[in-house]
C-alpha cells in the first residue's frame, strides 16, 4: 500500500535503496513479486548488464567480510601482505564463483544467448552464497544445477561478513586438511602458514552440524509433505544458510514444516560455533583426559 501511494520517481529510488541494502547485507529480501508472479525477483532484469554487475558486486562486497576489507584498506593491492585468512577468503570466493558459473553455463542455460547466458551463470553462482536474489527461474533449473546450489547455499559467505552459511573458511580448511592427508603431511595450511589443530576440529564440527540440519530438516519435510527430497533439501539449505531462495513450495507447506524452516533459519543465523559453545561450554574443564586408543576410519 505504501509503495502504490508513492510517486514513480520516489518509488524507484526507494526500491533501488531497498534492494541495494538487501544485496549488501545478503538479506535475501526483494519487493518485486506480484500477485500473479510471486517469486519473480530480478528475472525481468536478466539482460540488464549494469544492474546485474552492481547487485553482484554488492553481494560479494558484503560477503567477503569486514576483516578482509580492513586488509585491503591497509595493504591495498599488496596481496602478499594480507593475513592468511584474507588470502584464503579471496581465493575460495573466486573459486566458488567461477567453477559453479562454468557449470551453470554449460549445463543450465544453453537456450540463452552468450551474453545473457554468462550473466545468468555468474549471477546464480554468486546469489546462492546467501544473497537470495535470482535472475533465472529456480524451478526450471536442472536437478544437478539445484544440487550445486544446495552445496553453495550451505557454504555461504565468509566470517565477519553479512552472509550466512558455514563460511568459506570452514570449507577451505576442510579441503586443505584433506589435501594434507592425501599427501601424508602432518600439518595442514596455506600460503606458508599452518592451521592450529583446534581450527580443523572446529571446521569439521561446524560442517557436520550444517549437514545434519540440512539432512534431518529436508528429510522430515519431504516425508511430512510428500514432496521430492531434492526440493525439500533446497528449501532446507536456503533456510539453514539464511539465503532466501525458494522453488516456490514454501507458502504451501503445513505449519510443522514451516516451523522446521523457522528453526533452521534461526540455528543457521546464530552460527555453528555459537550453538556448540552455548550447549557445551563450561563442561569437562577439569583437565582430565581419557586414555588414548586408536580407531580406524575410512
Amino acid at each position: 500500500a505504501i509503495r502504490r501511494s508513492l510517486p514513480i520517481g520516489i518509488k524507484g529510488i526507494w526500491m533501488s535503496v531497498f534492494h541495494s541494502i538487501s544485496a549488501f547485507c545478503n538479506a535475501g529480501f526483494d519487493i518485486l513479486g506480484t500477485t500473479d508472479h510471486t517469486f519473480v525477483s530480478l528475472t525481468g532484469y536478466s539482460r540488464n548488464i549494469w544492474l546485474n554487475i552492481v547487485i553482484m558486486l554488492l553481494i560479494i562486497t558484503g560477503g567477503i567480510g569486514f576483516l578482509t576489507w580492513e586488509d585491503f584498506y591497509i595493504n591495498k593491492f599488496k596481496f602478499k601482505r594480507y593475513r592468511m585468512q584474507s588470502k584464503i577468503i579471496l581465493m575460495t570466493t573466486a573459486i566458488l564463483i567461477c567453477l559453479p558459473a562454468i557449470f551453470f553455463f554449460t549445463n543450465d542455460f544453453k537456450m540463452f544467448s552468450g551474453e545473457e547466458r554468462t550473466l545468468l551463470s555468474f549471477f546464480q553462482s554468486i546469489t546462492t552464497r546467501t544473497a537470495g536474489f535470482n535472475t533465472a527461474d529456480m524451478a526450471l533449473m536442472t536437478e544437478s544445477g539445484k544440487a550445486v546450489m544446495i552445496f553453495l547455499m550451505l557454504i555461504g559467505g565468509s566470517p565477519s561478513s553479512t552472509a550466512g552459511g558455514m563460511k568459506t573458511t570452514t570449507f577451505a580448511v576442510l579441503i586443505l586438511n584433506a589435501f594434507a592427508t592425501f599427501r601424508n603431511r602432518e600439518d595442514a595450511g596455506a600460503f606458508g602458514r599452518r592451521f592450529d589443530g583446534q581450527v580443523i576440529k572446529n571446521a569439521a564440527t561446524i560442517a557436520m552440524l550444517y549437514f545434519m540440519l540440512l539432512f534431518f530438516g529436508g528429510i522430515t519435510i519431504s516425508v511430512y509433505e510428500g514432496l521430492p527430497v531434492l526440493t525439500c533439501f533446497y528449501e532446507a539449505a536456503s533456510a539453514v544458510g539464511t539465503v532466501g531462495l525458494t522453488l516456490g513450495v514454501t507458502p504451501g507447506l503445513h505449519i510443522i514444516s514451516r516451523l522446521i524452516l523457522i528453526a533452521l533459519m534461526y540455528l543457521g543465523r546464530v552460527g555453528g560455533m555459537t550453538l556448540i559453545y552455548a550447549v557445551f561450554s563450561g563442561k569437562n574443564n577439569n583437565g582430565a583426559r581419557m586414555p588414548l586408543e586408536k580407531i580406524t576410519v575410512g
